[in-house]
């Protein structure tokens, strides 16, 4: 089906739809009465000869019990005739409209529809996708599906087109989590991280049973949070090693993991469980393990760094603590008192802090340049300050709303510091 029928049977539909809810409109008009060339709502009038006949017959039942006398009798009713003449003489008679009215409101109302449909709003890429599918639809099935591993070159003549078509062929079938873990490949080889992590997310609520999908979102989500593990993915993991006790991808992301978040005995358990795992199985696995080794070695120098740093303790003051959202970023610093580039920095979510507290260490690991470190303006005799500040946009530089505290000047020597955010940026 071509984009010029896709159109016209839409718009075919659209005005059947108008023309039916027309007639409808007019169908009383349609059932006018037509015997008369003046036709009378006689509704008021039947009401009027019903009430003149109850007096009447008052009247009459008067006369005869001597209440009244014959000439009294008389006037009465000369009275009520005359009322009743008078009443008939005001109802308005009802209009039939004629049929250039109806012809006009036939016509009009499809039309006035048609207008409305297509000024209320641009309909161009409710044409485009249309084109996408009628063009790429069922490349974007195989593809999602798994019957082919490539799309045909004429397929991504316009690569805009087949990435639409993918993403309303998977949300057209929601529940097939094949579908998303396939579009977030997609996503991952346009280089798209946070759609292929939402398409991750989806495919894994899904399929949580699934140790390759969980696997990859939680390498994904490793990777795109910089080497840590966040909330989401540290549980994705520990849900793998519940069913797999041994599974070794997991083991080490946890590895790295938790190095990364300066907890360095767990990093070496870790280790020390994924190397005696390798070392079990039978073959040569001479180079994992030396890696292993490797990784051990570089997570002793990194506590060796790690003990040479600062320890943050932040807290935030109890009057500011309903202006805290569930997405908002903590970013810990220490920069010279002069200003400039931070010698440690870390950006952490704000799950870190809890209830109102949270320790954050800040060494050589969390430099920002290779050459500007802690040790370096430490060795220069720099002074040094140390900053907290609560973003809600997740930007490093401060923002109006923006939560935040005073620099707290340490010395060189100095390995522990209290930071108390108690304002808010104007």
């Amino acid at each position: 089906m071509t984009i010029f029928s896709t159109v016209g049977l839409f718009i075919a539909l659209s005005l059947l739809v108008a023309l039916l809810l027309g007639i409808i409109t007019i169908k009383p008009w349609l059932r006018a009465p037509r015997s008369h060339s003046k036709p009378v709502d006689n509704q008021l009038l039947d009401i009027n000869v019903a009430v003149f006949r109850e007096r009447l017959a008052e009247l009459k039942t008067d006369k005869d019990s001597g209440i009244i006398d014959d000439h009294h009798y008389q006037n009465q009713k000369l009275e009520l005739e005359r009322q009743l003449l008078d009443a008939q003489r005001e109802v308005s008679p009802m209009v039939t409209p004629g049929i250039k009215s109806r012809l006009i409101i036939m016509v009009w109302v499809p039309v006035l529809t048609a207008m409305a449909y297509l000024m209320v709003g641009d309909r161009t890429p409710v044409f485009e996708l249309w084109a996408a599918e009628d063009k790429v639809g069922q490349v974007a099935d195989d593809l999602l599906t798994g019957r082919i591993d490539q799309p045909p070159a004429w397929a991504i003549e316009d690569g805009n087109q087949l990435i639409s078509a993918m993403q309303t062929n998977v949300y057209r079938h929601a529940s097939d989590y094949n579908r998303w873990m396939r579009l977030s490949e997609l996503f991952l080889s346009l280089e798209a991280t946070d759609s292929a992590l939402e398409a991750l997310s989806r495919a894994y609520r899904l399929s949580p049973d699934n140790e390759e999908i969980a696997t990859t979102y939680a390498q994904i989500s490793f990777f795109a949070n910089k080497g840590q593990l966040d909330a989401n993915s540290r549980r994705v993991l520990e849900n793998i090693l519940v069913t797999n006790p041994e599974h070794e991808g997991a083991q080490m992301l946890m590895a790295m993991g938790e190095a990364r978040a300066s907890n360095f005995d767990q990093a070496q358990g870790w280790i020390k469980r994924l190397r005696d795992s390798i070392a079990a199985k039978p073959g040569d696995h001479t180079q994992a393990l030396s890696s292993l080794d490797e990784l051990s070695a570089n997570v002793v120098m990194q506590q060796q760094q790690a003990s040479e740093g600062v320890e943050v303790t932040v807290k935030i003051n109890a009057s500011l603590l309903p202006l805290v959202k569930a997405d908002d970023t903590l970013f810990v610093a220490i920069r010279d008192v002069k200003g400039g580039p931070p010698f440690a920095a870390k950006r952490l979510p704000i799950s870190n802090i809890k209830q109102g507290e949270a320790v954050i260490s800040l060494s050589d690991l969390d430099a920002m340049m290779p050459e500007r470190t802690l040790g370096s303006a430490r060795s220069d005799k720099v002074q040094l300050a140390v900053i907290a500040r609560i973003s809600h946009s997740g930007n490093a530089t401060a923002e109006s709303g923006d939560l935040s505290g005073n620099p707290v000047v340490i010395s060189a020597e100095q390995n522990q510091v209290n930071v108390e955010i108690n304002q808010q940026v104007p």
